[in-house]
């Protein structure tokens, strides 16, 4: 909604058409500049159909963001399957890398040379949670994507960096307002902010000329504890 707002193209991608039929309807009347294509990012087939109807329709790619993700479930690290592991792994790294790899073979090759990737880390990718193993692991690897995309894409003039996002009020963290487990074994509410104030965040790093890049930026609620020892 935010780069819409801003004038910006943008392609909706998701997995259930119903739900990003809501979101166009939700952005209003603007036109060609939205585009729906449903996908599966742990599916290579999906993401390079989503990047060539991307390339189809607007002729280039300025600004991917990673932004698909996966919880998982909470649960004793001893105690979890291997399915529940590869499922977080499958959606959170390997789905936000093939987003990446689609992305440089457009941007390298478009003219005007270049683009920005933007992948949506986690205070998880500092800090974990109790019992999150899966989804902690694949946000510190997601650091290390950033970097090497960042390295990796110097000479192709993409840049790439990462938000970390804590407490972003939105459904997927609507238990934070019932209560939560925290590292001392204690259960806490814990504050949440305007998912606004991230979109915001966003538009600023998309919007920076390509010779600039915010490496990494943290947005979070105020009050919420992680920084410190809660």
């Amino acid at each position: 909604m935010a780069f819409l707002r801003e004038g910006y193209s943008v392609v909706l991608a998701g997995r259930r058409l119903e739900f990003l039929k809501k979101t166009a309807m939700e952005a209003g009347n603007v036109g060609s500049r939205i585009l729906i294509v449903p996908t599966d990012v742990t599916d290579p087939i999906a993401v390079h159909a989503l990047f060539e109807k991307t390339k189809e329709n607007y002729g280039r790619l300025d600004v991917l963001f990673n932004n698909a993700g996966s919880i998982g479930s909470s649960a004793l690290l001893e105690d979890l399957t291997l399915e529940q592991w590869e499922t977080v792994v499958a959606v959170n790294l390997t789905g936000a890398f093939l987003c990446t790899q689609a992305a440089f073979k457009i941007m390298k090759s478009q003219c005007p040379r270049g683009g920005r990737i933007i992948n949506n880390g986690s205070l998880s990718a500092h800090s974990p949670r109790p019992d999150s193993a899966p989804y902690t692991a694949t946000k510190h690897a997601l650091t290390g994507l950033t970097k090497a995309s960042s390295l990796d894409g110097r000479k192709y003039d993409i840049a790439c960096g990462q938000i970390d996002i804590g407490n972003a009020a939105t459904e997927m963290t609507q238990r934070m307002s019932q209560g939560v487990p925290q590292a001392n074994g204690t259960t806490h509410i814990e504050p949440r902010m305007d998912a606004e104030n991230v979109a915001q965040a966003v538009l600023y790093i998309a919007g920076l000329s390509l010779d600039t890049n915010v490496q990494f930026m943290t947005v979070m609620a105020t009050k919420m504890p992680f920084v410190g020892r809660g």
